[in-house]
């Protein structure tokens, strides 16, 4: 099964608390092959308060939640029961993903990006927060398109998770 983007419609200012409780539903149920990505999706803009411009994060659609997901009865039942959430939208109770002119306009990039590393090997970060630093694949996400690298953390590996872009092939 193919994921696609779907927009669930929640209670107006409750779109964090929603994310936050499919991503605790995804972990919890091992959903992470089926949900792969929620989102709430944010636009910088300033402000002029008093007198003084003020950088502030403004969601781009109050009362929705984007998800990246394979629809089947387990992910709708999870999602459509997640406390906050009022329904998917679509007519009636039939969820309709949206095309990728909608994916495109919304800056959510389709474009997979292809890896030349398998679990086992031995990559470099290239950007990012993990710049600089060496480490072994030990799981890939395609739909995601994330790995988990065990990096030397405090002289213990660690598993952080880190996107296909910011590694290459040692």
């Amino acid at each position: 099964m193919e994921s696609k983007w779907y927009v669930v419609h929640t209670y107006s200012g409750y779109e964090n608390k929603v994310k936050a409780n499919i991503d605790k539903a995804i972990e919890n149920r091992h959903l992470q092959e089926q949900i792969l990505e929620v989102r709430v999706p944010t636009l910088e803009v300033v402000e002029d308060r008093n007198g003084l411009q003020k950088q502030v994060e403004k969601k781009m659609f109050p009362g929705y939640v984007l998800l990246n997901m394979v629809m089947n009865d387990e992910t709708w039942y999870v999602v459509r029961n997640t406390r906050g959430v009022t329904g998917f939208v679509g007519p009636g109770s039939k969820p309709v993903p949206l095309t990728e002119d909608e994916i495109r306009s919304l800056g959510i990039k389709l474009t997979d990006i292809v890896i030349d590393f398998g679990v086992g090997d031995t990559v470099s970060v290239i950007s990012g927060v993990w710049k600089d630093t060496v480490g072994q694949v030990q799981s890939i996400n395609e739909g995601k398109q994330t790995l988990i690298l065990n990096v030397e953390l405090f002289g213990r590996l660690t598993p952080v998770e880190i996107n296909f872009s910011e590694v290459k092939k040692m």
